[in-house]
């Protein structure tokens, strides 16, 4: 039924109903209108009014729903559609939406893919350039300090020894940038060294308690691990920048048909702060490979993310 048809039927109800009380009622309209015959009537019409008002909320309550979805729908969860029940206009114009998100969805996988993966490549020219570049100029001018503090007089050699010291922390600084742009360890050693390593220096150069657990996960592709370690990274970013936590767990283990990530914090939680660029971000990762990514306070307080990774469908068949 149209929308058209389905308020028409819904009022032709109403009026119907307030003709058949008034032909078979025993009510009489008299010239002038008499107290009685006058509260009998604007009755009536509140009982219309009423009845209309319910009937036209009934009705209508599916364009409600498309209304609230529309309001609160986000890309960056994707799955909510609305359901559609008979094959009228309202009926259509639910299943219209429902393929639009699906094209925007996909459009937007699409989208993220390639920006994530232009992102990808310029981290690892910029790291491979401060590796190769800078970082050989510092060395350089890091053995020319020590060669000149070797024969510069002793009144001079301490200052040439603090250059030295300061150019030495500059190069490390240089190198953990860079190892931060593009992990070599990812490359080299695997998902389960990088994400050691990753804590490993965030306990170093934080001080917070980086507790690291990962039980040595199968093969899940370059580019999921890749997307792993940029949650785990971003993760442990957010809480060392925004949580004031002591204390965080950062756990990998297998799950029956997935990996699942899991960092936990016991700082302040997000409370009713808004997601910033950083969360969205651990979002349209997780999109890019198809993973679950939920965020929300962790069991004994504090912030929890956690990335549950489908594994590959030749893993899930051997196991």
């Amino acid at each position: 039924m149209s929308l058209f048809w389905r308020i028409f039927g819904l009022n032709a109800v109403v009026l119907g109903a307030a003709t058949a009380l008034l032909l078979w009622a025993p009510v009489t309209v008299s010239v002038p209108v008499v107290l009685t015959e006058a509260v009998v009537l604007v009755g009536g019409l509140v009982v219309m009014l009423v009845a209309n008002a319910a009937l036209l909320r009934i009705g209508l309550a599916p364009l409600d729903r498309l209304t609230q979805r529309m309001v609160t729908v986000d890309l960056l969860r994707p799955g909510h559609r609305l359901p559609v029940d008979g094959r009228g206009d309202v009926a259509v114009l639910l299943r219209t939406f429902n393929e639009m998100l699906d094209r925007l969805e996909s459009e937007r996988a699409a989208s993220s893919a390639r920006a994530l993966s232009a992102q990808e490549s310029e981290r690892r020219r910029i790291a491979r350039e401060l590796h190769d570049e800078v970082g050989q100029s510092m060395t350089a001018v890091l053995l020319e300090l020590k060669r000149a503090a070797d024969r510069a007089p002793e009144h001079l050699r301490g200052e040439l020894q603090h250059a030295q010291e300061t150019t030495r922390q500059s190069l490390d600084e240089v190198r953990r940038i860079a190892r931060r742009l593009r992990p070599g360890v990812l490359d080299d050693l695997g998902l389960t060294s990088a994400l050691t390593a990753l804590a490993t220096d965030y306990a170093t150069h934080t001080g917070l308690t980086v507790r690291c657990r990962c039980d040595g996960p199968p093969d899940l592709g370059a580019a999921a691990e890749l997307v792993v370690y940029r949650v785990a990274q971003e993760a442990l970013t957010n809480t060392a920048r925004h949580a004031d936590a002591r204390t965080v767990d950062l756990t990998l283990r297998r799950a029956p048909g997935a990996v699942v990530l899991e960092v936990r914090d016991d700082g302040r939680g997000m409370g009713r702060a808004r997601e910033g660029a950083g969360i969205r971000g651990m979002r349209e990762r997780a999109l890019f490979i198809e993973a679950g990514l939920d965020i929300g306070p962790g069991p004994t307080g504090g912030l929890s993310v956690r990335l549950t990774v489908p594994l590959p469908r030749e893993e899930r068949e051997a196991a």
